[in-house]
């Protein structure tokens, strides 16, 4: 596979492993021969190899499942999203992926004053404040931090998130989310994203910035999701009058 390219080995051998899987040699989901067939039939080294899947689970080509081996992606129409509001976990599951996080912060803080006026609360509310990374097929897809009155459904604070819905666990206690009041614009990563995301400084983003409400139309939640632009897309369909 060596060719006179003036890319590393590694970068060859992941373009070669990308080539099969778009050419439809590996197919969607499924699993990555042994990483000891792998070096063999593309005359690398371990590190080598390694190295290059790493860099396909950066691109969201390949996903890494522990003491199973690596698994090809799922294709990228299987990453779109809803045409309602619908959580993450949900959007996960309707298309046949595994979601999961990793919470870097869960806590409760007075509301400053401009979080106070878009909830519609006094200014120094406990608020909950929740961060993570949400992953699919243990991909790193987006950041999403999200606000909510503390006392909208009380025991939050001591869920594991790592696995929860925060959906779930809102209907769980009687709350019901209604609609969305959502921006979305085109940003590119800084330093801090783009290694909770294990991506490039000043790679593409896309910023979803909603306000969220109940049934009886009051703001819930704020938050604000920040998407690897080459690991998700937004595809929707718009009527005509």
């Amino acid at each position: 596979m060596r060719t006179k390219s003036s890319d590393p080995l590694w970068a060859q051998t992941a373009d070669r492993i990308a080539d099969d899987i778009a050419q439809g040699r590996l197919s969607p989901g499924g699993k990555l021969p042994p990483e000891r067939e792998l070096c063999t039939q593309l005359d690398v080294s371990r590190v080598t190899l390694r190295k290059a899947l790493a860099h396909l689970v950066e691109r969201g080509v390949v996903t890494a499942s522990h003491g199973r081996g690596w698994f090809v992606a799922e294709a990228a129409s299987a990453r779109e999203w809803p045409h309602d509001l619908e959580s993450f976990t949900a959007t996960a599951r309707r298309k046949h992926m595994r979601p999961s996080s990793l919470v870097l912060l869960r806590e409760v803080a007075p509301a400053p004053l401009d979080d106070a006026e878009r909830l519609d609360v006094p200014a120094g509310t406990p608020l909950l404040r929740l961060e993570r990374v949400r992953l699919l097929n243990d991909v790193r897809i987006a950041v999403d931090r999200t606000v909510l009155p503390a006392d909208l459904a009380p025991g939050l604070a001591d869920v594991d998130f790592a696995v929860a819905s925060l959906f779930g666990e809102l209907r769980e206690r009687g709350v019901e989310l209604d609609r969305s009041e959502a921006t979305i614009e085109a940003r590119v990563a800084d330093p801090l994203l783009a290694g909770h995301l294990s991506i490039e400084t000043g790679a593409p983003v896309l910023l979803l910035d909603q306000t969220i409400y109940t049934r009886d139309q009051r703001p819930a939640l704020l938050s604000t999701v920040e998407y690897s632009g080459e690991r998700y897309r937004l595809r929707t369909t718009l009527p005509t009058h």
